[in-house]
Parts: structure tokens; C-alpha cells; sequence
């Protein structure tokens, strides 16, 4: 007797759960998914090149996962970053390490990995129903809005796979939560995660440096390790690859005390020493930014945060000022909506799933990807994971409907 399975989530979670599904030729699955077409938000984070993995040693990948290391490492390890390539290339699609040790396809686009994906996943047999959004459930059953009214299917098993609440244009909405916490299903709540941040800059520095990147600094909370990169002025605040690969910490400290200091070092290629012999060497007739320029190499953006951040009595101070440049305290007043962020922290918990990620109060439901409770920084971790997690949900199903 054929067994049905419905995946709610047409992102690269449910794809993959419903890939490892085909396995089993009597298991009838079917995708349905909110938007007029699958993995809209897979191919908005592909707009850029599409960072699919890392290539880093397990264990430095791993840890990435912070708190949930530990639940998701036996999931990542079933299909880690070498499977995800080989599975890449069984599509077609060549995939390179670039310099940072991120991993892309050759095309740098996810348009043709999700073309080929969704083909070959039809060509096995799994149906797709679009335009379907989850409501509730009518007991066992699954009441989805269609554009032909309200319709209830009855599944044998059902993957959630439905995201985090970052860009609901694209899908991930968040939706599901008052659903599942209505049934009583553990859930964190939902937080922006590789996220900007506001500071409040003063009109004068808002209107010339918005939209400027600071590019060569150092990054930090506390005590901390340091990253090395670049970030990007905003109207209102900070974004880019040091703020997102900080922003867990810096968003729990501004919950817990209200702000949280960035720390910056404008000048990495330089020792304090260095800074310091630099900022109070002998300038003669030169303005000061003519002699930061010259000595430390600080202009522009650089300078105005100096500028911003300071009192005028401290911009006096020659070694208040070289303090300043290798540890500029940058004070973060919130986190950027969750509708603007990249990704998003909470989810259901893992402590109300079992092994196999069914929820343990609601049998033969599953859950996968980013509706679960864990975050990671950019760099191909997060979908890794939500392709690792998914297979996972997959495989938990098989041995709940058939037994292997």
C-alpha cells in the first residue's frame, strides 16, 4: 500500500528530505510550498554567488553551530561538506573553493542547481503544489489556503520545513509559530540573526558616508577572538561580514543590557606602538587629517567614525586618538528587524524532538532547516546545515513509515 508524505517547504530542507524520500518507491511525497514557486529565498541568497559550504576541517566547522554544535554535528557529519559537493556535481554543477575557504558553484549562480534539483526530483516522482499555505491542523489532517479555497490533506507523515521569519517576501514568514505553540510544540522564539545593527549616526556623517564600505579592520566583542574583513555604513547603523559574524553576541548583549560595544581596529596592519609613534610624531602646518592620512593611513570613512565617535577633546589627544584607532568602541543601539535579516535564531526546539527530529507530542511530524532552534554565521554553514537537517527529517521518516 503506497504511503504518502507531505513536505510544507519548498526550500533546499524540504528538497533535500524529499530527495532522500525518492528512495523508497512506495512512499508517495508531495512539496507544498506558500510562494507561486520553490526555493525563492535559495535563490536570493545565489544573487551574489551562491556560498553553498566551507571547506574547513570538521573541527572548525562544527563549532560554528555555537550552543547546538553538539545536536547538529551527527546530522552535518552524515552529509558534510564533501557530500554536499559531490551531491552538487551528480547535478551538474561543478562547485570551487575560493580564497576564504567558502565553497561556490563554478557558475556562482543557484538557478541552475535548483532547476536541475527540482527536475530531477519530478522525474523521480514527487509532486509539487505551490501557492499552498499551511493554516492549521483539523486533527491528523493538514488544511492548506489554496487559490481554489481551502483544502485538508490527510499525509501518513509531514515534514515542516518552513524556515526562520527572515524575508517573508520570500517565504519564510514565521507563520508557523503561533500554530505550533498552539499545539504545544517547544519553541524559542524567533531573533534576527547575521543581522545589521543601528547606532544612531548624526546627520553630518549619515549624509556622507551611508552606503561606504570600511574596508581592512579588525572586529570584536569582548573578549572574543578578532575578525578580520570589512563592513558597510547604513543610513541608520552597520551591516556586512564582520558585523554578521558577530552579531549573535552583540544581539544578546543589547538584549540583556541594552547596547553592546563593537569594537574596531582601523589600522590591523599596524601594532599600537606603531599607531601611537605614528599619531604623535611632529605634524608642523599639516591638519590632522592630512596627518592621519599620512602616518596611519586613515582617511575617509575611517577618519569620520573617528570623528563620530569621539569628543572633540579626545580627537585633541594624541594618544587618546591612537587608542582610538586600534580600539574604537562603536555603540550598537538594536538589531535590524527580522523581516531584513539574513537569517534568523530560535525555532522549535530540539529538546521536543527526538532522534529522528520528530516532534515527540504530535507522531509522524518532523521537522528540518531554519524553522529549528539554532543560527549560525554566514559562510556556507547555514545551508549545510538546513540540507544536512533535512536529509535527516527524511531518513527519520523512512524509519518511521517502513522501517529502514
Amino acid at each position: 500500500m503506497i504511503k504518502t508524505v507531505a513536505i510544507i517547504g519548498g526550500g533546499p530542507a524540504g528538497l533535500a528530505a524529499a530527495e532522500i524520500l525518492t528512495q523508497d518507491a512506495g512512499l508517495a511525497v508531495t512539496v507544498y510550498d506558500a510562494m507561486p514557486s520553490v526555493g525563492r529565498k535559495f535563490l536570493m541568497a545565489g544573487k551574489g554567488g551562491l556560498n553553498l559550504t566551507h571547506s574547513e576541517p570538521m573541527a572548525r566547522f562544527l563549532p560554528r553551530y555555537g550552543a547546538r554544535a553538539g545536536v547538529l554535528a551527527p546530522l552535518v557529519e552524515a552529509f558534510d561538506p564533501a557530500a554536499l559537493r559531490a551531491w552538487a556535481d551528480g547535478l551538474g554543477v561543478a562547485t570551487f573553493v575560493g580564497s576564504s575557504g567558502r565553497v561556490f558553484p563554478a557558475e556562482m549562480k543557484a538557478a541552475p542547481l535548483l532547476r536541475g534539483w527540482v527536475r530531477r526530483l519530478k522525474a523521480a516522482g514527487v509532486q509539487f503544489r505551490t501557492r499552498h499555505r499551511w493554516t492549521e491542523w483539523d486533527g491528523t489532517g493538514l488544511v492548506f489556503e489554496t487559490p481554489e479555497g481551502e483544502a485538508t490533506v490527510m499525509p501518513d507523515a509531514t515534514i515542516l520545513a518552513m524556515g526562520g521569519g527572515s524575508w517573508p517576501s520570500l517565504g519564510s514568514d514565521g507563520r508557523w509559530v503561533p500554530v505550533l505553540h498552539s499545539a504545544g510544540v517547544e519553541i524559542a522564539p524567533l531573533r534576527s540573526a547575521n543581522c545589521g545593527f543601528d547606532v544612531g549616526w548624526s546627520d553630518h556623517f549619515r549624509e556622507r558616508f551611508a552606503g561606504q564600505p570600511v574596508k581592512a579592520i579588525t572586529a570584536w566583542v569582548g573578549d572574543m577572538p578578532h575578525r578580520r574583513g570589512e563592513c558597510m555604513i547604513t543610513d541608520g547603523g552597520i551591516e556586512g561580514g564582520v558585523v554578521y559574524a558577530l552579531s549573535a553576541p552583540l544581539r544578546d548583549l543589547i538584549e540583556s543590557h541594552g547596547t553592546a560595544d563593537l569594537m574596531l581596529d582601523l589600522a590591523p596592519g599596524l601594532t599600537a606602538a606603531e599607531v601611537t609613534a605614528a599619531v604623535t610624531r611632529p605634524r608642523g602646518k599639516a591638519s590632522l587629517a592630512t596627518h592621519l592620512r599620512k602616518s596611519a593611513g586613515i582617511e575617509g570613512v575611517k577618519a569620520g567614525l573617528l570623528r563620530e565617535m569621539l569628543t572633540a577633546e579626545e580627537m585633541a589627544s594624541e594618544n587618546h586618538l591612537a587608542r582610538a584607532i586600534k580600539a574604537l568602541p562603536l555603540r550598537l543601539k538594536a538589531a535590524r528587524p527580522m523581516a531584513e535579516v539574513i537569517s534568523t535564531a530560535g525555532g522549535v526546539r530540539f529538546e521536543g524532538l527526538d532522534e529522528n527530529l520528530m516532534i515527540r507530542t504530535r507522531p509522524g511530524v518532523f521537522c528540518a532547516g531554519e524553522m529549528l532552534d539554532w543560527e549560525a554565521p554566514t559562510g556556507g554553514y547555514l545551508l549545510t546545515a538546513c540540507f544536512a537537517s533535512g536529509r535527516a527529517a527524511g531518513s527519520g521518516v523512512l524509519r518511521w513509515l517502513v522501517g529502514h
